[in-house]
């Protein structure tokens, strides 16, 4: 009977940083390859070359294109990986993308810091550059979602669609005749944007992931909240500050902001859209119409209403204007990104506002603001908050503990076992429990670099 090895290499007991080692007898494969993000410990993790040897790894699986789950593509690359990057023709499409962007950004960070003289490390050096990420892209090699592909005569693979952000998927892979399912991330069944996620039937080995396992999304009346704050903006001649991820986010602020404005529910006030990333998902969108649900004359008609900010320079163009306005800048957990400047010229205003809408990664300066801090580390600076803090949970991209135990619920078989990845602490043994009390399936919670052996 062969023997296969499953490494759990990244978003094991914590959110970030995917990727899932399966060692056999005739292929190796790598499900995801992301960074980790958050807590410095955690993100000290990246710098360390991986303990497999990159040059062994066959093939790169990708469920989706977010930077926790792509992110380290290019350090592989580096440490001698040569084998194909496979991914729906859409997530290669983000993935290419967030790539540059992050390039881009690392080698920012690396010359303000030498420049300013507030990184511990002489010189900062980019944890990779744009050129790392062009010798990356050649290994890229897209597959269409619902159709079994063989990697060797006793490994196969099918993508399928799982709402989340556009292009995302959850993976079947069959080895042996034994079905192994790695959710990716699993998105909701209302989702402004995107269809319902599609479910597994079979899984002999179930990866799941456990973001929300704690956790249900409140009901919500999302246009309300936001016609409140855009009222409180005007009435304030303030400034309305929302971090967005790029991919899917900013699309869906867009979306319900222009649909708010059609419906007279909110003034014709400016709305700027800051993230050089999130202007190009823009252009994913039109390509792959097939994977979303907005008209082609609605996308076009949402692109004339948004001001779109196609330069740094324009960014300080919109930070001096003096009228009231909304900024949808990234990132998403205010990791990065344009959105720093804007905080760092605003923040401390009282006539600021900032919403969170998704999920914020522990020791993000999103999970800072959302937890109540007095101040916040911008470019080796503290500056006090004084802006109004508020928070949308109920937009996340993310299935919550309910829409989790339902996804998985069409499973026809007995999982052998269920590993639950993708999640903090809390919230894994949260759903550990009620998969349990549900399903009463064995189910595993494993720690990073653990390695578990199956047999097939």
């Amino acid at each position: 009977m062969p023997t296969i090895k499953i490494h759990f290499l990244g978003a094991a007991g914590t959110v970030t940083g995917s990727k899932f080692y399966i060692e056999t007898p005739q292929k190796n494969i790598l499900i995801d390859c992301g960074m980790f993000q958050g807590v410095k410990e955690l993100r000290e993790l990246n710098w360390k070359d991986l303990p497999i040897d990159a040059s062994a790894i066959d093939s790169i699986l990708l469920t989706h294109g977010h930077l926790d789950h792509t992110g380290y593509l290019p350090r592989l690359v580096k440490q001698g990986f040569v084998g194909d990057i496979i991914a729906t023709a859409p997530t290669l499409a983000i993935t290419e993308i967030i790539l540059k962007d992050s390039a881009k950004i690392h080698e920012e960070e690396a010359e303000r810091a030498n420049k300013e003289g507030y990184s511990k490390h002489h010189p900062a050096l980019p944890f990779y550059t744009k050129k790392d990420v062009e010798k990356t892209l050649q290994y890229f090699k897209s597959q269409d979602k619902d159709s079994w592909v063989s990697l060797t005569k006793d490994i196969q693979f099918r993508f399928r669609y799982n709402g989340h952000i556009i292009g995302a998927t959850f993976i079947e892979l069959n080895v042996y005749g034994k079905i192994l399912v790695f959710s990716g991330d699993i998105g909701r069944v209302k989702d402004v944007l995107l269809y319902p996620p599609q479910k597994p039937d079979w899984a002999d080995f179930l990866f799941i992931e456990s973001t929300y396992g704690n956790k249900l999304h409140p009901e919500e009346d999302v246009e309300e909240k936001l016609i409140t704050l855009i009222k409180e903006t005007l009435y304030n001649k303030g400034t309305l500050i929302i971090p967005s991820f790029a991919v899917e986010r900013l699309q869906t602020l867009m979306y319900i902001l222009w649909k708010l404005y059609q419906k007279n529910k909110i003034p014709n006030v400016p709305v700027y859209v800051d993230s050089p990333m999130g202007n190009n998902v823009l252009s994913v969108f039109e390509s792959f119409s097939d994977w979303h649900k907005i008209p082609q004359k609605e996308y076009y008609a949402i692109c004339d209403h948004i001001n779109i900010v196609t330069s740094y320079k324009e960014t300080w163009e919109v930070i001096d204007k003096p009228h009231p306005k909304i900024v949808i800048a990234g990132s998403g957990m205010v990791t990065g990104g344009r959105v720093l400047t804007y905080l760092k010229q605003c923040i401390d205003t009282i006539n600021t506002s900032v919403l969170l809408v998704g999920y914020q990664a522990e020791g993000t300066r999103g999970r800072q603001l959302q937890e109540g801090a007095h101040e916040i580390k911008l470019f080796g600076k503290y500056y006090p908050v004084k802006a109004k803090i508020h928070q949308i949970e109920s937009l996340s991209a993310h299935a919550d503990q309910q829409e989790l135990l339902d996804w998985m619920g069409t499973i026809k078989n007995i999982p052998e076992k269920v590993f639950l990845i993708h999640g903090e602490a809390t919230a894994a043994d949260a759903l550990r429990v009620k998969i349990q009390d549900t399903y009463s399936w064995e189910v595993n919670i494993p720690k990073l670099h653990e390695i578990v052996e199956i047999i097939v």
